[in-house]
């Protein structure tokens, strides 16, 4: 009775590994869910917009005061120009802004070029709106981009390719480099770049060496890139859902009337509080980078001393490692184990492939989490490599 369209991905296995940390009391490094506190002046003016009156719908592509708070602060942070009422559309999270931007601009049998391991979603949303997603490896150990394989992956059937930079699951962010090879193919090729930078605020180490680019500032790619990025990330409001998109006018107009008819609009009362955020001094973003530093630095070391195998993240908070060593050969039935017998979850690396049998020795780990929280799975984690070994 099911359109054939779902019988082609299964519900998200991050979500599902969060449902199974909770029955067995794990810790739970799988879904990106921060379990320390939104910054209390944000949770305020959450409270005020309430209290204010802000409760019925905001026009449905958003609240004005956001969308010149995204406007402000792309010029400001990106680079990029752009007017709030012309080219800023607000969703219902990162994830829908993706979606919906997908509906506006794909049509039935055109391609789109997803890096691998990619974030899960981008699978279901090219065969939701009904493209043929075309996988492009990242290279290990440092997951950069096969230029080789990226310009044979270009036909003229392309109609887009997705970049995440900072990446899920990998961490990576792409280099100038890689970008304008990418922004040389977009233009060559007459192809649509969606970009997905949630991270965009959570790089590690010197900007100089590994900045944040977003690649509508390249020459000639205003035109042809949707920038889309959001709060939940940068502020740790991930039940807010408040994303965005930043697009050429006529792209914006076909993304609002799918938004429109997807979702309606963003919460507004949680808009109204998302402008407060980021009208946030820039010390703020210094002690995120800060924070996340230190997590990171935290869990990393853990990982390495139980037995796995990886390169450290450049950006986001995720890291995908390889779980060979510690015998693991079918990757959701090691996390299951991990899970049931260590005390902690992460997400089978499979998730992030296609075919899932590339990630069938990976386990992904985040670190969005408190110190001791982070300690603590850390110990458990020490635990592993002596009963995984026992296990081969």
């Amino acid at each position: 009775m099911l359109a054939d369209r779902v019988s082609y991905f299964t519900e998200s296995v991050i979500r599902e590994m969060s449902r199974l940390a909770a029955r067995f009391g794990a810790i739970n490094l799988a879904q990106g869910m921060p379990d320390f506190e939104t910054p209390q002046e944000i949770k305020e003016a959450a409270c005020k917009a309430i209290h204010d009156g802000f409760n019925q719908y905001a026009v449905t592509w958003g609240a004005p005061a956001l969308r010149q708070a995204i406007a402000v602060k792309a010029k400001a942070f990106n680079g990029i120009s752009c007017e709030p009422d012309k080219h800023v559309t607000v969703c219902c999270g990162a994830t829908e802004a993706m979606m919906a931007t997908m509906l506006a601009v794909v049509n039935p049998g055109d391609e789109v070029i997803v890096f691998q391991p990619f974030y899960e979603n981008y699978g279901p949303d090219g065969l939701l709106s009904g493209a043929k997603p075309v996988y492009v490896h990242l290279r290990e150990p440092d997951w950069h981009v096969d230029l080789e394989e990226l310009a044979a992956a270009f036909t003229p059937k392309t109609k887009a390719i997705i970049i995440n930079t900072p990446g899920n699951p990998t961490g990576k962010v792409f280099t100038r480099v890689e970008l304008q090879f990418i922004a040389d193919l977009c233009i060559k090729h007459d192809v649509l770049a969606l970009t997905d930078e949630i991270y965009e605020h959570i790089i590690y180490g010197d900007p100089g060496i590994h900045p944040h680019i977003s690649i509508a500032t390249l020459p000639g790619m205003a035109e042809r890139t949707v920038t889309i990025s959001g709060l939940s990330k940068t502020f740790s409001v991930t039940g807010w859902r408040l994303g965005y998109c930043i697009a050429p006018e006529e792209i914006t107009a076909g993304i609002r009337r799918v938004h429109d008819f997807l979702t309606v609009g963003a919460p507004h009362p949680l808009q109204m509080a998302g402008a407060a955020a980021l009208a946030l001094p820039t010390s703020y973003y210094a002690k995120l980078k800060t924070d996340y530093t230190r997590r990171r630095d935290i869990l990393l070391p853990y990982l390495r001393q139980a037995g796995l195998k990886f390169e450290v993240p450049q950006g986001a908070y995720y890291v995908m490692t390889d779980a060979a060593d510690l015998g693991a050969t079918d990757d959701t039935a090691f996390v299951r184990w991990m899970v049931e017998h260590v005390g902690v979850a992460g997400v089978p690396g499979g998730s992030f492939y296609n075919p899932k049998s590339q990630g069938r020795t990976k386990v992904r780990f985040m670190w969005a989490k408190k110190d001791q929280t982070l300690h603590d799975a850390g110990e458990r984690l020490l635990k592993m490599r002596e009963e995984a070994l026992a296990r081969k």
